[in-house]
């Protein structure tokens, strides 16, 4: 990849940074079409970051920042202006600076998963679905399926207070949308959300009883360390359609693309491209 003085920085703003997985897909993609821009991972510890943020784009060639944890919610409260999604998540994943200098921020988490159901033919407008999960990526996902149209959604996580707030928010934004909380049980739902880190770790119990899923229920996973988690495929073997986390985040990418305004691709190019390591 060619860097120089002319080059748009996206800065990939997280901790650790060994767990990234952008820079190993857009950074591939950016040279294969010749487009002048780089992701460049950057560690930021939680304790560091309201001083950094503002820090980083005070430098003149920083175009916009991926944002990963632990910043995904405290980003919300140094930015000027948010959209519909991150008001219902709580959480942000994508900042851009404006030509007037004010930073504008949106959530793709819940988009990527939503691109990958109707990629796979499976419309979201008029269904239901239980999302298990309810912190940063539950919260986006359950926005993201809201907006589609989504019909009813079920939510469930281990911290009340965190599934109530989720509720709360869907409610105000999505009025007609009916929501169930406090029962995790999949029997009679569409769509199945596994929005926890269950299934980063050999051993972890299942995010749902795998014996209520029904066969023509369509289960998606969040969990990126394995493409196939357990969940996953106890869910296949029981006859349901799968998402596996990582296309996620290939799903998300034409999002932020479009969002920073540089050239947009479709998942399959960025595959072809990608380098991924695990």
């Amino acid at each position: 990849m060619h860097i120089d003085g002319n080059t748009s920085l996206i800065a990939h703003v997280g901790y650790p940074t060994s767990t990234f997985k952008a820079p190993m897909i857009y950074n591939p993609y950016f040279a294969s079409i010749g487009f002048n821009a780089c992701v460049v991972p950057m560690g930021v510890k939680a304790g560091n970051f309201a001083a950094a943020l503002p820090q980083i784009f005070a430098m003149s060639n920083v175009h916009g920042a991926l944002i990963t944890m632990p910043h995904k919610i405290p980003v919300v409260d140094l930015l000027d202006e948010t959209s519909v999604a991150v008001k219902i998540a709580g959480s942000c994943n994508a900042v851009m600076r404006r030509a007037d200098g004010t930073l504008i921020g949106d959530m793709f988490d819940g988009e990527g998963f939503v691109r990958g159901l109707k990629r796979k033919g499976l419309p979201v407008m008029g269904q239901s679905a239980l999302v298990v999960g309810s912190g940063g990526v539950g919260s986006a996902i359950a926005a993201a399926l809201a907006g589609a149209g989504l019909r009813a959604i079920g939510l469930f996580d281990v911290h009340a207070g965190t599934m109530d707030s989720l509720a709360s928010r869907l409610q105000q934004h999505h009025p007609a949308l009916h929501i169930r909380t406090a029962d995790k049980n999949p029997d009679g739902y569409d769509i199945i959300v596994n929005a926890t880190p269950l299934g980063m770790h050999a051993g972890d119990p299942m995010p749902v009883d795998i014996d209520r899923l029904s066969p023509g229920s369509f289960v998606g996973e969040v969990v990126m360390k394995q493409e196939m988690t357990a969940f996953l495929a106890a869910a296949s073997a029981r006859g349901c359609k799968v998402q596996v986390g990582i296309d996620m985040l290939f799903e998300m990418i034409p999002a932020y693309l479009e969002f920073f305004g540089y050239p947009t691709t479709t998942p399959e190019r960025l595959r072809a491209l990608a380098d991924i390591s695990y």
